[in-house]
């Protein structure tokens, strides 16, 4: 066992950096990141880490630094949240399509305007098809976790694309939790030495490119960056199986919550779905078959493993903590799209919730679940989209 310890998700982040010892970091404040990227400064001033820490102007010269830096054949990190994300976007498709493993916690945040510095998923999820692998985090264990586990999947050689870890703002960033640290030297030998590819500063064999393609060969080039996408689930199950070994927690792509018998489903990200669990707990205590799963692995998304999992269910709701506005929420998109070759599809329903730090409550879950029910017994859905927990 580990050492056990009551920290918010922004110190177990920040722990999880110093662990690793990146030999770069590209720093920016923004709120609530602030914690993390301040805490691992300290590492730095402190002799704790061997890190190039570049405090730089805003957050797209931080993505900036991290790319020239990864480039030039280092291990690098970042972090960021909402505008902070927003104002990286050019650079962010620029390290996945030049095959930078970057590892970036992104503390998620609602976006402007208006301004709103609470938590929901409207930042990563505007970035979903940047090329940017994406995992998702419930607490502030799975955020530690999931951000160790990230250097190996980013860095694995079938890969070599950078990894956003995903934690919500204040609700996992700010609040205390109880979370079980690996030792250094578990973390050291777990992620490895970095395996250089390429690099540019290597003064042996000296180097330069240029990353221009045009109709000759970007579709190409486009495609090539979609089949390597293709074997990043492998990976990520490759590496949580290793992972299982040296701290006895156990990753998929998704967690299955007492979906294998359920009738009536939720589908849920990140802290709450802890919340949701405890209803699921009390619709099964009353002789309702509920039960939910939560996506970790958001890209590439796992279509045919979800659908498996979906596929007895008879009635789904998805919760999107983000919007898109005159269209579904973005996971019910994805969720929709899984099951809909299955030749006994479920009944769908989107509900858009907790938007700019709303909290979510046990009875939006209940009403949720309650829907479910009904709509099995019908065998119609009324209303596709609804937005819960909106004030009268």
């Amino acid at each position: 066992m580990g050492k056990i310890v009551a920290v918010t998700g922004n110190e177990a982040g920040a722990e999880a950096l110093r662990q690793v010892n990146p030999d770069v970091c590209g720093a920016y404040p923004i709120t609530p990141q602030t914690d993390m990227m301040q805490r691992f400064s300290s590492f730095v001033n402190d002799g704790k880490v061997d890190t190039e820490l570049i405090l730089v102007e805003s957050e797209h010269s931080s993505m900036s630094a991290c790319i020239g830096a990864a480039a030039g054949g280092g291990r690098v990190v970042t972090a960021t949240s909402s505008q902070g994300l927003a104002l990286m976007w050019e650079m962010l498709f620029i390290a996945a399509g030049d095959r930078l493993p970057i590892v970036m916690p992104v503390v998620n945040r609602a976006l402007s305007a208006p301004l709103n510095i609470h938590g929901d998923h409207s930042d990563a999820m505007g970035a979903r098809d940047s090329g940017w692998i994406q995992l998702w985090s419930e607490n502030a264990q799975e955020a530690y976790d999931n951000i160790i586990q990230a250097f190996r999947i980013a860095e694995h050689m079938d890969v070599r694309l950078p990894v956003m870890v995903c934690l919500d703002g204040f609700i996992i960033s700010h609040s205390i939790e109880r979370v079980e640290y690996l030792d250094d030297q578990t973390v050291k030998k777990f992620v490895g030495n970095y395996k250089q590819v390429n690099p540019l500063l290597d003064i042996k064999k000296p180097k330069s490119f240029g990353p221009l393609v045009l109709p000759d060969l970007y579709h190409e080039y486009k495609r090539a960056q979609h089949e390597v996408m293709t074997k990043v689930a492998d990976v990520v199950l490759d590496v949580a199986a290793d992972f299982k070994k040296i701290s006895g927690r156990e990753y998929g792509l998704f967690e299955s919550y007492k979906l294998k018998d359920a009738d009536v489903a939720l589908v849920i990200l990140n802290s709450a779905a802890g919340t949701a669990k405890d209803v699921v707990d009390d619709f099964r205590k009353k002789g309702i078959k509920a039960g939910l799963l939560k996506p970790r692995l958001f890209r590439p998304f796992p279509y045919e493993e979800i659908a498996k999992a979906l596929k007895n269910a008879k009635a789904v709701c998805v919760l999107d903590r983000a919007d898109s506005f005159g269209a579904y929420g973005p996971l019910f998109v994805e969720i929709n799209a899984a099951t809909m070759h299955l030749k006994n599809r479920p009944l769908m329903t989107n509900k858009i919730y907790g938007l700019g730090g709303r909290d979510f409550m046990p009875d939006q879950a209940e009403e949720a679940l309650s829907e479910l029910v009904d709509i099995v017994k019908k065998g119609k859905v009324k209303t596709v989209k609804e937005y819960i927990g909106v004030r009268e």
